[in-house]
This record gives structure tokens, C-alpha cells and sequence, in this order.
């Protein structure tokens, strides 16, 4: 087992020990370590039978950097520090209401390229033979994006091409609609992306670490644990800022300065993002649990645990 999964699993069983550890990982800094110095760190770390974290930084950096089922450095732009920044003004500008439709298509294909990229460079491989993406996985993540980019950007087409002029209408297409889609479209990215986790299973290890063999159950429960995560993700980060516009809208000082409205939104999008980047991640272990007997029957017979490991991806 890789010693990055060692540590998730000695550290990161608790959703409060997550979030700290995330809170660490997830510092900007981190991206301007080289590929020489960030596999220099990763074998700092010993093996997958002698794990050393007394190095904090060699560790933080590995666990920021590597991939834990390759062992490889992972792209700059696809690293979990590099998430927020490059996504915050990609999620700010998609939620803008845009007077016609090509601004909205446009930012949402930026939006739904990247985080389709995020999710296959963050999968797990353990099942994969060639580092190069296959015919059909690139289908996929080109089916997953272009349908995302024009579900996401739905609310804008129906009101530029319907003519739509009602206020309560405008806003439940702009502040209340984008909430279930985003955390919908988010969700279904993942799903499309990671698809081949479950039918072809990923590697599952026992208690002390061996691999017993690839197991489609456990691919399944890891690719919806990343779902879900998310979806939590973008949900809040849609929900939290246009609820709390359209409840401060109806006060007074918002009443006689209308134009505090749209700034206000676009730095409560990045805050959430920011705040929910880390929390989202922590919502499932990073290694993950089954339960023996939810596995395939030739793995049930090959350990003696109650239980089994996957690595789950981000």
C-alpha cells in the first residue's frame, strides 16, 4: 500500500482529523515545489510497510502532490491546492446572469472542462494498464462536458430565449434553479468520468495493507462517496450566497443601493467555495471501508478481516 493510503488510514478516520489535515493540504504553496522536490519528499516517506511522518512538510507535500495509486506527480493545474483558485473564477463568472446565451455556454465549458479533468487526474487507477486514457474514456469525459455545459447554462437559455421578463420568474431561473443543477451537474461529472471504477473494480487491500484483488463494489462505493462529496461542494457553494442576496435584497440598505448586490455575491461564492473545498473532501475517507461481505465472493474467501480498504479518489 501506498504510504500516502498508510497515513490516511493511521490519521484520517475521523471527519474532524480530516478537515485539519485537508486545511493543511490544500496550502497554495505547495504548487511551487518542483516534480524533483515532490518525489523526493514521497520517498521521504519510506515504504508501504515503514511509514515515516516525522518530515511535516515532505509529508503535506506528498500527500498534496502524488497520486496514491500511480505514485506519479500529479498535473499542476489538477492539484487540490490548485482547486480554488483556478475554479473560483470559473464558478463566480457562471453564475453571473449573462444577457445572452454564448457567455453562459462558454463558462460553463471552462467550468465543466476543468472539473472533468480535476476528476480523472484524482481517480482511482489502480485497475488501469496504460497511463494513457483510452478511446472510450475520452468519449466519456466529452459526453460528460459538453452535456453538463448545456444543462448548466439551461437557466440562462430559457430566460434569453423565451423573453422571459417576470421578476419572481428571472429569479427562480438565476438564484433558485442553479442551486439542485450545480450540485446535480457536479455530481453527474464525477459519475460519467470515473465511470470505468465500476466495471472494471479498483484495488482492495485487508487490514495490513496487501492487495487481495479488484473488487467492482467497492469501485461503486467510491466513485458515489466522490459524488456526493461533490455535490455538497457545489450545492452550498450555489445555495449559500444566492439565499443570503435574495434575503439581503429585501433590506433597506440594499433597497437604496442595488448595486451592493452583485459584488457581494461574487465574494460569497469564492469565501464558500473556499470554506467547502476542504469540508467536502473530509466528508468520506480518503481510504475507505467495506464490509466484507458486500465485496465479490473470491475476495470474501481470501482475507480473514471483517473488513476491507479502498483508496477512494478526490
Amino acid at each position: 500500500m501506498d504510504p500516502n493510503l498508510l497515513y490516511w488510514k493511521s490519521q484520517g478516520q475521523s471527519l474532524f482529523s480530516r478537515i485539519q489535515i485537508w486545511v493543511n493540504l490544500l496550502d497554495p504553496t505547495h504548487l511551487l515545489s518542483s516534480d524533483a522536490e515532490i518525489q523526493e519528499a514521497h520517498s521521504l516517506l519510506g515504504d508501504g510497510e515503514n511509514l515515516n511522518i516525522k518530515d511535516g512538510q515532505a509529508l503535506a507535500l506528498s500527500l498534496s502532490s502524488v497520486h496514491a495509486d500511480s505514485g506519479a506527480v500529479l498535473p499542476l493545474v489538477f492539484r487540490p491546492a490548485a482547486l480554488l483558485p483556478i475554479s473560483a473564477p470559473l464558478v463566480v463568472a457562471s453564475f453571473l446572469p449573462h444577457s445572452t446565451v454564448k457567455p453562459a455556454l462558454f463558462w460553463q465549458f471552462l467550468l465543466q472542462s476543468y472539473s472533468a479533468g480535476f476528476n480523472y487526474a484524482n481517480r482511482n487507477s489502480s485497475s488501469e494498464q496504460s497511463k494513457t486514457p483510452s478511446l472510450k474514456q475520452l468519449l466519456l469525459i466529452a459526453g460528460a462536458v459538453s452535456y453538463a455545459t448545456c444543462a448548466g447554462a439551461l437557466p440562462q437559455i430559457v430566460v434569453n430565449r423565451l423573453g422571459v421578463r417576470s421578476a419572481p420568474i428571472q429569479t427562480f431561473f438565476r438564484s433558485i434553479l442553479p442551486i439542485p443543477l450545480s450540485a446535480a451537474l457536479a455530481a453527474f461529472n464525477v459519475l460519467i468520468v470515473r465511470s470505468e471504477e465500476s466495471e472494471t473494480g479498483i484495488q482492495v487491500f485487508d487490514s495490513n495493507g496487501n492487495p487481495v484483488g479488484l473488487s467492482k463494489a467497492a469501485g461503486e462505493k467510491a466513485v458515489r462517496e466522490t459524488a456526493l462529496s461533490r455535490a455538497a461542494l457545489f450545492g452550498t457553494t450555489a445555495a449559500v450566497p444566492n439565499l443570503l442576496v435574495l434575503l439581503l435584497k429585501r433590506t433597506r440598505l440594499f433597497q437604496k443601493n442595488s448595486l451592493l448586490a452583485a459584488p457581494l455575491r461574487h465574494i460569497s461564492v469564492a469565501f464558500v467555495l473556499g470554506l467547502m473545498i476542504p469540508v467536502s473532501f473530509s466528508l468520506f475517507p480518503q481510504l475507505g471501508t467495506i464490509r466484507k461481505e458486500n465485496v465479490e465472493e473470491q475476495l470474501q474467501v481470501a482475507v480473514d478481516g471483517r473488513q476491507l480498504y479502498y483508496h477512494r479518489g478526490l
